[in-house]
């Protein structure tokens, strides 16, 4: 099934059904962002213990490390 189809196949819906839809979407997108900013976290923790992360209150320091 295209993505069209599911559009046009929502567009079918009675306006409770749509109205479902649309919290099941908002739910599984806030649990996608989690799972990536967990993801990321695990990643980050990985590079800490591996030494690669630099932490600096230097203003002129953080933007030369955004240049490279």
């Amino acid at each position: 099934m295209s993505f069209s189809d599911v559009v046009e196949a929502i567009k079918t819906l009675s306006l409770p059904e749509k109205e479902e839809i649309q919290a099941l979407l908002a739910q599984y997108l806030r649990e996608e962002k989690r799972e990536e900013i967990y993801e990321n976290y695990l990643v980050s923790q990985g590079e800490e213990k591996a030494g690669k992360l630099k932490f600096s209150s230097d203003i002129d320091e953080l933007m030369h490390s955004l240049e490279d």
